[in-house]
């Protein structure tokens, strides 16, 4: 496997035959959870858009080279939508409870503007719409937040 896909697919999470971008997802919960008990929100989403850049990199090679619009071992798109809406996430259990359960329907169900931004050709495709989809999940789990449900 080359090292692009590799990354892609974070360190062959993606390759998992069913449900891959959900263990995607579960796989960036502790790395979400570490940085943001050392940092704060700064160094999460500091890692969330790092993490998008070397996304959208690497999932343009494996798309050139597999010859697919968004292929389902890519799952690096997870790790950066769900550090995203765990930017709005108490440090709780409940709390990353809710961002990962609001990430992965937004993620599946992807409302607009989450459709319109998975038209993006290449790397940058296979990211945006994940992207958008933490950002709406954020808000919810802001929100919610916010009235104190968690």
């Amino acid at each position: 496997m080359k090292s692009a896909s590799f990354i892609a697919s974070v360190f062959g999470v993606g390759y998992i035959p069913f449900a891959s971008g959900t263990f995607g997802s579960v796989a960036a919960l502790l790395p979400a959870f570490g940085l943001m008990h050392v940092g704060g929100v700064w160094l999460l989403g500091a890692g969330a858009v790092a993490v998008s850049i070397l996304g959208i990199w690497v999932c343009d090679i494996h798309v050139r080279a597999t010859g697919r619009h968004d292929p389902s071992e890519c799952v690096i798109d997870e790790v950066a939508g769900q550090w995203l809406a765990c930017l709005a996430a108490p440090l709780t259990l409940p709390g990353y409870i809710l961002a990962f359960i609001a990430f992965r329907l937004f993620d599946i169900l992807k409302p607009w503007p989450a459709s319109a931004a998975e038209r993006a050709p290449g790397g940058l495709g296979v990211m945006l719409d994940d992207l958008v989809a933490g950002l709406m999940a954020a808000i919810v789990v802001a929100a919610i937040h916010a009235v104190h449900l968690v």
